[in-house]
């Protein structure tokens, strides 16, 4: 049973150590079609500071920071799965009209400053620090 303990621990041990070193700094156009593609569309003026690749033990993404201090991520794909733009507002197109239509009927004279999205759910954060979760069908889960 110690034994057992012991190499349990030695592997945890391991894998946080090799997961410390997981990123590596890679240019724009290295980055995924898609990714290289969203960047164009959305923030072409905007200098990058840094872009890298993160190799997790189960997927590898993408994150691109701006001198300005936003920040968009990607998978494996290239495709975004967040855009935090800090204190300034998501350039239009990124979110979904359902929910920029919520947004404006519900919280008027607010921006949504970060939006987050997995395969079953859209996050955003507004600029008054409300949190929005919807589902797939763009129906309001919860309120944070």
């Amino acid at each position: 049973m110690k034994k057992i303990a012991i190499f349990l621990l030695s592997a945890i041990c391991f894998i946080t150590t090799a997961a410390a070193d997981n990123y590596k700094p890679v240019p724009v156009e290295k980055l995924p079609a898609k990714a290289q593609s969203f960047l164009n569309s959305h923030f072409k003026n905007v200098n990058v500071s840094l872009s890298r690749q993160e190799l997790d033990v189960f997927e590898l993404t993408y994150d691109v920071i701006f001198t300005d201090g936003r920040k968009v991520e990607f998978n494996h794909k290239g495709e975004w799965t967040e855009v935090d733009c800090n204190a300034q507002a998501v350039p239009a197109g990124i979110v979904p009209k359902a929910i920029v239509d919520y947004v404006n009927a519900h919280y008027p004279g607010t921006t949504i400053n970060q939006i987050e999205r997995d395969h079953k759910e859209v996050e955003v954060k507004l600029n008054n620090r409300i949190e929005l979760t919807f589902n797939k069908k763009m129906q309001l889960i919860d309120v944070d």
